[in-house]
């Protein structure tokens, strides 16, 4: 989901930095294999959501229906409770950028740019995954900045491999942002995932001097989540103390994957293909 890492106490204005790297965890191949069930949880969830969500919908709709199919499948909501958050989704709606609380009073519109964003704990190990849908039709600048923030994503993921490093993803994302004309939300980062939904390290979606520039080692679990605004980099956040939204109110767009580090490459574990 999106960057509850920076939520120990509500988001802040600076990417949490992690200096001692000793807590990345290199997951055994029993741990994958369960990670790959609760991430293939949290993909078919958020592929049913695209293919069901409609104008005239709730976000509280939206998040009972998650929180359903993940509970039938055998599984719990990642999200539901963590740091009293009360939502089994986020859901932020256009110039929201994330950590949107699904409720009764948030109607989905045509033209609506809805970010979904959830995680499941299955077996002792969470999935964690967001998706940006076009609420059936979206403007041309709109379009291509979800399209972009997708891309973004997999430019990010293609740089993935045991020997790699993470700044080499995160030079990837934004050299793909920049060229295109938007920005890159700094103040929330990606994170890695396994026996708790945030993890060591820190995963940025911008070239930094702030981070050690982590070498990736095949058994490493990363959530990369890249986070784009039409305008204005910076947010702010709601007297809810969990939305963030743009200074400008301009929109937003967020993918994120869970993936796999293997000796050749990747594994994108959230996969919605595949389900």
């Amino acid at each position: 989901m999106n960057i509850f890492s920076s939520l120990l106490s509500g988001p802040t204005k600076q990417p949490q930095v992690t200096k001692q790297r000793r807590g990345i965890e290199i997951k055994s191949e029993r741990e994958i294999e369960i990670m790959r069930q609760a991430s293939k949880i949290v993909a078919t969830v958020l592929k049913e959501i695209s293919q069901i969500v409609k104008p005239g919908m709730t976000t509280a709709d939206l998040d009972v229906y998650a929180e359903r199919r993940i509970r039938e499948m055998g599984a719990t909501p990642s999200f539901k409770g963590y740091h009293g958050f009360t939502g089994s989704i986020c859901s932020s709606i256009n110039n929201e950028v994330v950590h949107g609380i699904p409720s009764r009073k948030k109607v989905i519109r045509t033209g609506d740019v809805l970010k979904v964003d959830t995680g499941a704990y299955y077996q002792g190990f969470h999935g964690d995954s967001c998706i940006t849908i076009a609420v059936v039709e979206v403007t041309p600048e709109s379009a291509k900045l979800i399209r972009v923030a997708e891309e973004a994503l997999y430019k990010g993921i293609e740089q993935v491999k045991a020997g790699a490093y993470l700044l080499d993803l995160a030079g990837a994302i934004e050299d793909h942002v920049k060229s295109n004309g938007f920005s890159i939300v700094e103040e929330f980062t990606g994170h890695g995932v396994g026996r708790n939904l945030h993890e060591e390290p820190s995963v940025f979606n911008f070239r930094t001097r702030e981070m050690p520039n982590v070498k990736l080692r095949s058994g490493m679990t990363l959530a990369i989540e890249p986070i784009l605004n039409a305008g204005s980099k910076y947010t702010r956040t709601l007297a809810d103390k969990w939305t963030a939204v743009t200074v400008d109110n301009a929109m937003s767009a967020q993918f994120e994957h869970t993936v796999l580090v293997t000796e050749t490459g990747y594994e994108i574990l959230t996969d919605r293909s595949k389900v």
